[in-house]
C-alpha cells in the first residue's frame, strides 16, 4: 500500500501563489478561475494516510477532521490536489466557521465539523492516481488530470470541481459577483508550469466603496496619536455595528484628526457588534480603543466582505459630511447572490 513518503510532491510543497493585478489580462492564453473565499490547502492522499497543508505549510488535518475521513473514503488511493477549503452557514459561506476550526480542543473541532462540515474545491491537480508528478505539466494537461480524478471520486458532497474559462466575457461575470462567495478571479497561463511558491499567477479583486460612520478610533502604538478609525453601519434595528477598519493615515494628518476625534470621545460609540480583543494570532496590539460621538462618516474602499464586516483593512478616501449618519447601513455590504448558490453554480456537484 503506498504511503505519503512515496509521493512525488513532498509534504512542505509550497503552494502556487497570485499576484495582485488591476484587470483581467485580455491577450490570449490565459484561463480564468473563481478565487473562492476560504483556506488555500494542498490535499496529500496515500493509500490509508491523509494530510492536508495550509498555504503556511502548516498541517490542517486536526482542525478538518471530517475533511480528512472525506479524502479516505474516496476511491482513489493516491493523489495530490490544490484546492479551497469551505464551510456553509445557513447558504452562506462562512469565513468566521473556518477560523472557529483553529481551536486547541480536539473535542471542540469534532463537534464543528459534525454541525458545519467544510467542502474542498479543487483547481488543480500536482500529482495523479498513478502517482506521477504534474507540477512541470502545462495547466491545460493538469486541468485534464483533475477532471478525471474527480470523475473518479463520486463525492459530490465533500468535494467539488471549481469552473474554469477562458472567455473573458464570462470571467467578467464571476469578478462582478465577488464580494461573499468570491474573493476575486485568478487567472493562469495555459502552458504554465505549477511554479512551487512563486508568484505566477495574478489575482483580480473588484474594489468598491462604502460610507461609513467612524465610531471609536485607536491610538499607535506608543503614541498618543491616532493610528487607526473603527468603522461602523447601522442594521435595521438601529445599532451600530463595527465592521471594519482604516489605517491609510498620513502623518501630517494625525494631530489635527487626533484633537478633532478627541473632542467627540466619550459617545455611545458601537451600539451593536463592538470591536473585540486581539485575536491569537494577533501580533499583540492593544484592544483598547475610545467610543466616539456618531457624527462623523467616511468613504473607504474595501475589496473582501464577510460575515457583514470587512476583511481586510480599508483605504480611507474622503470624508462625508454631507451624509448623515444614519444613512450609513449594512445594506451596502449584503451580497446581490447567495453565496452557496453560487458555489453551486460555479463547481460541478
Amino acid at each position: 500500500m503506498p504511503t505519503l513518503a512515496d509521493l512525488p510532491i513532498p509534504l512542505d510543497f509550497a503552494p502556487m501563489e497570485a499576484k495582485l493585478a488591476d484587470d483581467l489580462p485580455v491577450d490570449p492564453g490565459w484561463r480564468f478561475e473563481p478565487k473562492w473565499d476560504g483556506f488555500r490547502c494542498l490535499a496529500f492522499r496515500a493509500g490509508g494516510e491523509v494530510e492536508l497543508r495550509a498555504k503556511s505549510g502548516k498541517p490542517l488535518d486536526r482542525y478538518f477532521p471530517d475533511m480528512v475521513a472525506a479524502l479516505k473514503a474516496l476511491p482513489v488511493e493516491r493523489f495530490v490536489v490544490d484546492g479551497e477549503l469551505t464551510i456553509s452557514v445557513n447558504g452562506e459561506l462562512s469565513f468566521d466557521a473556518l477560523q472557529m476550526r483553529l481551536h486547541p480542543a480536539e473535542s471542540r473541532v469534532r463537534k464543528l465539523a459534525a454541525a458545519t462540515p467544510a467542502t474542498l474545491v479543487l483547481f488543480d491537480c500536482l500529482a495523479d492516481a498513478k502517482g506521477h508528478s504534474l507540477a512541470a505539466a502545462p495547466l491545460t494537461e493538469r486541468r485534464a488530470a483533475l477532471e478525471a480524478l474527480f470523475a473518479r471520486f463520486k463525492d459530490r458532497e465533500h468535494v467539488r470541481l471549481s469552473s474554469v474559462t477562458e472567455d473573458l466575457k464570462t470571467a467578467r461575470g464571476w469578478l462582478a459577483q465577488t464580494g461573499a462567495a468570491l474573493d476575486g478571479v485568478v487567472a493562469k497561463r495555459l502552458d504554465g508550469p505549477y511554479l512551487s511558491g512563486e508568484r505566477a499567477m495574478l489575482k483580480i479583486k473588484r474594489m468598491r466603496t462604502a460610507d461609513c460612520v467612524v465610531g471609536g478610533f485607536r491610538h499607535e502604538r506608543d503614541s498618543r496619536l491616532v493610528g487607526s478609525l473603527l468603522l461602523g453601519l447601522y442594521d435595521e434595528a438601529g445599532k451600530l455595528n463595527h465592521v471594519g477598519f482604516t489605517s491609510t493615515i498620513t502623518d501630517a494628518e494625525r494631530p489635527a484628526l487626533t484633537k478633532r476625534l478627541e473632542e467627540l470621545a466619550g459617545g455611545s460609540g458601537f451600539t451593536g457588534a463592538a470591536p473585540g480583543g486581539p485575536s491569537r494570532w494577533s501580533d499583540g496590539h492593544s484592544a483598547e480603543w475610545t467610543p466616539l460621538k456618531p457624527e462623523l462618516v467616511a468613504e473607504v474602499r474595501y475589496d473582501h466582505v464577510t460575515g457583514d464586516r470587512f476583511r481586510h483593512g480599508t483605504k480611507f478616501l474622503r470624508w462625508r459630511p454631507d451624509k448623515a449618519p444614519w444613512q450609513c447601513t449594512l445594506g451596502q455590504l449584503r451580497s446581490e447572490a447567495a453565496p452557496e448558490r453560487l458555489l453551486a453554480t460555479l463547481s460541478r456537484v
